[in-house]
């Protein structure tokens, strides 16, 4: 059965005039978010502190159910964080690096708010083992040979940001496995466009949040975790929604709640959380095997007709280990923000990042003719220079 994207384009109000390629940056907003929105404001009208007790509370852990139904986690393993920064600070800060297993281990392809975290640990004993990259690949047997005894953590991405390859994370989950050391996956460009199935990986931990692929919109990190590894974690960031008994205002020593609510910390972003659901539905109702199949289809099909009109590709020729974007390079006089913006005002939008180039991420509301107009306004740009127009403009995305 061929997936078909018109059945959710009406959905997606942005789509109706606008060319949406910069889905690995942020998802178009499904329109039923203004629903849920307005039942928030509803509720918050009419029942007042009451609505602490009707889902407020437990928002974190009740729309982390939901977005388990996407990664095959179990009940109760999935706790909302505002954002990633957040998520990996709390894991960072259950751990103990004053040993002689005090190793962190990543590749120079992460996204840097996550190396600022670790970085940050050193000042606690933490070892960085930074595992170099051609900028485009990681090379799994260095990565693999990176990790050993002495490693405490893996804190990884498993869909890169710049050129968008797609690491091997079961291979890095066993590896780890072996030696005790623990992986926390950032699945941050994967989730909701590539698979991922935390229990068939055996990993200990994920993190992420929904702003891309999960069409969820900013303030709706998440936070997994195995459920036999919760309760053996003690986060030195903490607060009160991570206490066992929350509203008998212990005062003192954290008192931590059992399972995944002890990785929680201060009152939830409400209003995020719930809009969050309404991205979280569609791609359920979507289903990620399908999406994986069309975005490869419209990927590897612009991959092709770019190469052709002699673009650089800087993200893997493999679709199996590529995320759901392609990265185009430029040429070293042409300026990326120029070439964003000189796209916008043809209603088309994508994002630049340095070292990479142009980033193109199709969805499952995307059509082959987009992708088409895409290769043909660039092509243009380049051959009569029209992207030098816009020089002086600055792209905020």
């Amino acid at each position: 059965m061929t997936f078909d994207p018109e059945r959710f384009r009406l959905r997606f109000p942005i789509v109706e005039d606008t060319t949406y390629l910069v889905n690995h940056s942020l998802g178009a907003m499904p329109e039923t978010v203004a629903t849920k929105l307005q039942d928030f404001v509803e509720q918050w009208a009419t029942r007042g502190v009451r609505a602490w007790g009707e889902g407020w509370w437990s928002a974190p852990v009740d729309v982390g159910n939901v977005l388990a139904k996407i990664a095959n986690a179990p009940t109760d393993s999935i706790a909302m964080h505002p954002n990633v920064s957040t998520v990996q600070s709390v894991i960072a800060s259950a751990l103990d690096f004053s040993g002689k297993r005090n190793k962190v281990v990543y590749t120079d392809l992460e996204f840097p708010t996550n190396m600022y975290v670790w970085e940050g640990q050193r000042r606690f004993g933490a070892r960085i083992e930074c595992v170099p990259t051609d900028g485009v690949s990681v090379d799994h047997e260095r990565l693999l040979d990176a990790i050993d005894e002495e490693t405490l953590i893996v804190p990884l991405s498993h869909v890169c940001f710049k050129s968008h390859f797609l690491v091997d994370a079961k291979a890095v989950c066993e590896k780890a496995r072996s030696v005790g050391a623990l992986v926390l996956l950032d699945t941050y460009q994967s989730l909701g466009t590539v698979p991922v199935d935390v229990q068939a990986l055996g990993v200990d931990m994920i993190c992420g949040g929904s702003v891309k692929w999960l069409c969820g919109g900013p303030g709706a990190g998440y936070l997994y975790v195995r459920p036999e590894l919760q309760d053996t974690l003690e986060p030195r960031i903490t607060g009160w929604a991570a206490h066992a008994a929350p509203f008998a205002f212990e005062t003192g020593k954290q008192r931590y709640a059992q399972g995944i609510r002890r990785f929680l910390n201060g009152s939830p972003a409400v209003p995020s959380l719930l809009a969050a659901t309404a991205g979280y539905e569609m791609v359920i109702e979507a289903g990620v095997k399908n999406i994986r199949a069309h975005s490869t289809k419209l990927t590897e099909a612009l991959r092709a007709d770019m190469l052709e009109r002699g673009f650089q590709i800087n993200s893997p020729v493999d679709p199996a280990r590529r995320g759901g974007t392609l990265t185009i390079g430029l040429a070293e006089e042409e300026q990326g923000p120029a070439w964003v913006k000189a796209l916008e005002a043809r209603g088309i939008l994508v994002d630049h990042r340095p070292q990479a180039g142009i980033r193109v991420s199709p969805h499952f509301y995307t059509l082959e003719d987009e992708l088409q107009e895409f290769a043909e306004v660039m092509s243009e740009l380049r051959a009569k220079r029209k992207w030098r127009d816009y020089v002086s403009s600055h792209a905020a995305y």
